[in-house]
């Protein structure tokens, strides 16, 4: 009776309702695959999708950037993701309980976790600077929209003159009149209301990313009140996120819709959508393009991050995954394509309206989510309605990927300590990771926030996930054996991996990242602000933190392995736990039967755990 109200518990049944059996009671389940599609979606589709890929789409050759960025997300990005969720689905395991597969790899579902670690401190940041725009976008006057507030420079120059003033009240809001389009035209530096707020009011920034100054404290109410919004959608784990995803993984495209349709109503909209694809083939020659398509691509469907295996260790073992990735990967691609339309759109009626190009108002980044868009916003009627749409379309977008993150944490503690108390007061280690994540944000709401932030942006998930996804690649493919993996895939799905997989996984994908590598860096940059030398090495330090885990538990699996000679220690370590494979006793077919009538005794030396699998020494 306890056990039977136990699995109610995982299934997020109501006392007194039939409960709906999971598959795998004791871990839980995914209510529906829907809610996997969906939340694979949030998690891919992040912020990264709005403010980064239109611009690199503009910089680098318009419409010519589609074609490395599709060949990118044919040859590497489908590829890896259905890696990914197959590896994880397989096992029914987070990010540290799949290395069963490999124990000597067990430091790169480690390096995965401070990975995500690192993402989750600073992309809550990020949300709540949104969740505070949206709560001043809740007035009549948007109060980006002058140069008549103490925060206000002489250097500021509005884009609003008194004939968009809609009524008296608004006109009765400014006391002193921005200068004309012609003087606008003819200044040499202009800085636009929208950035003088962002900078001197909102996060009043400081000169040096060494002096911290003071706590905003309103960033600091908003980063409590995202954390609360995340650990609440997360308390019931996959249970209760999966619903709340139902709102936030499909509302972005509702507003993304709504600002389209205005967008392209608005003069000078088309002259922005052209400066975003029309094509300049001469840039496909252009090695750094294609590094960039690269890079894009793998960023922004979130591989080696640990998410896309934690996702999907809680679907039924039998799932297609494979259409999964499919339609996650094309839909995260599109929704970026359909992204540059709804900003370069706004952005063209901008340049039309100041009478200069383009060129001029595009950015990336946070200047484009805070300081362009918005100062943008403020040309259309009504503007504090579309701020509030732009706003929370942002917020829904990066709690989507959010919520992954705090997911994959909370998932590989689980799963690696694995107690029926732990399983039983997972909420408690959810609260625990939500505290420590607004503590160790608390420093990126000070003045010097933005430079940290920045910082980690640029080194704490940048190379490392290439390397962790090349190394994951080689374990998976040579060192436990590509025909093996193919077998197991084949048990799950009913159907070998497509050859075209194959080769990529084994071949191609590889190479593709470790080209990524080299072509991927870029140095970081805020304005004109340069970077000190002592930070750049805590950078590099943050980014190395991740890979130096691979290995580091490497040698000390190897120095825990049976065997008399350094081979002998070596061959143990890499050789499948007996434990791996499926999680449940039902799914443990062919070889699998064998090694599960097997877990309590230990392989001897030198023993091969699959026929037919000599890929290591």
């Amino acid at each position: 009776m306890e056990e039977k109200q136990f699995a109610g518990i995982l299934n997020g049944a109501v006392p007194g309702e039939p409960v709906k059996k999971d598959e795998n009671s004791r871990r839980g389940n995914w209510g529906n695959q829907i809610e996997f599609v969906l939340t694979s979606v949030g998690y891919a589709v992040g912020l990264g999708n709005v403010w980064r890929f239109p611009y690199l789409c503009y910089r680098n050759g318009g419409g010519a950037f589609m074609l490395p960025y599709f060949i990118m997300l044919v040859f590497c990005g489908i590829p890896l993701f259905f890696l990914e969720l197959s590896f994880g689905q397989f096992a029914s395991l987070g990010c540290l309980g799949v290395w069963k597969i490999s124990p000597m790899f067990k430091g790169v579902g480690y390096g995965m976790m401070v990975v995500s670690t690192y993402i989750g401190i600073y992309y809550n940041v990020v949300i709540c600077i949104a969740f505070y725009y949206f709560f001043m976008s809740m007035t009549n006057l948007l109060p980006w929209t002058y140069c008549n507030n103490p925060w206000n420079t002489p250097d500021c120059s509005g884009v609003v003159s008194t004939s968009n003033q809609l009524n008296a009240s608004l006109a009765n809001a400014t006391t002193t009149l921005v200068a004309g389009v012609s003087e606008l035209v003819n200044r040499t530096k202009r800085t636009s209301p929208s950035e003088e707020y962002w900078k001197h009011y909102v996060l009043n920034i400081s000169d040096d990313i060494g002096n911290f100054g003071e706590v905003r404290l309103p960033i600091l109410g908003c980063l409590a009140v995202s954390w609360v919004v995340v650990f609440l959608c997360l308390i019931r784990g996959v249970k209760s996120s999966g619903k709340v995803v139902y709102f936030t993984a499909t509302f972005p495209y509702v507003v993304l819709t709504i600002l389209f349709i205005r967008g392209i109503t608005l003069d000078g909209a088309i002259n922005g959508i052209k400066y975003y694809l029309t094509p300049q083939w001469q840039k496909v020659l252009d090695a750094k393009v294609w590094g960039d398509a690269a890079s894009q691509i793998f960023y922004s469907l979130g591989c080696a991050w640990g998410g896309l295996i934690t996702m999907a260790s809680y679907n039924k073992f039998h799932n297609n995954c494979f259409r999964d990735s499919i339609i996650i990967s094309i839909t995260n691609c599109a929704t970026s394509v359909y992204a540059g339309f709804v900003i370069f759109s706004i952005l063209g009626f901008m340049a039309h309206h100041l009478n200069v190009p383009v060129s001029e108002v595009a950015d990336h980044g946070p200047g484009l989510a805070f300081v362009a868009y918005p100062e943008a916003l403020t040309l259309l009627p009504i503007s504090p309605l579309w701020s509030l749409l732009f706003f929370f379309m942002l917020i829904l977008l990066g709690l989507g990927t959010q919520f992954c993150l705090l997911e994959t944490l909370v998932t590989a503690i689980v799963d690696e300590i694995g107690t029926d108390w732990i399983i039983r007061n997972k909420t408690v280690v959810t609260l625990s990771i939500a505290v420590v994540g607004f503590l160790l944000g608390v420093p990126l709401t000070t003045q010097a926030g933005i430079y940290w932030l920045l910082l980690m942006d640029n080194y704490a998930a940048s190379f490392s996930l290439v390397i962790i996804s090349c190394i994951m690649c080689i374990c998976i493919m040579y060192i436990y054996g590509h025909r093996n993996y193919f077998k197991d895939v084949e048990m799950m799905l009913g159907f070998p991996p497509p050859l075209f997989f194959k080769v990529c996984w084994r071949f191609i994908s590889p190479v593709i990242i470790s080209v990524t590598l080299f072509l991927s860096y870029k140095p970081i940059t805020y304005n004109d602000y340069v970077y000190p030398g002592w930070s750049l090495a805590i950078g590099f330090a943050m980014a190395l933190s991740s890979v130096v885990c691979i290995p580091i538990y490497a040698l000390y699996k190897i120095s825990r392995s049976p065997g008399a000679t350094f081979r002998e220690r070596l061959k143990n370590a890499c050789r499948p736990h007996p434990k791996w494979g499926p999680a449940l006793q039902e799914h443990r077919t062919g070889r699998y039967a064998a090694m599960a009538s097997e877990d309590t005794v230990e392989p001897s030396v030198g023993e091969i755990p699959f026929a037919g699998d000599p890929y290591i020494l």
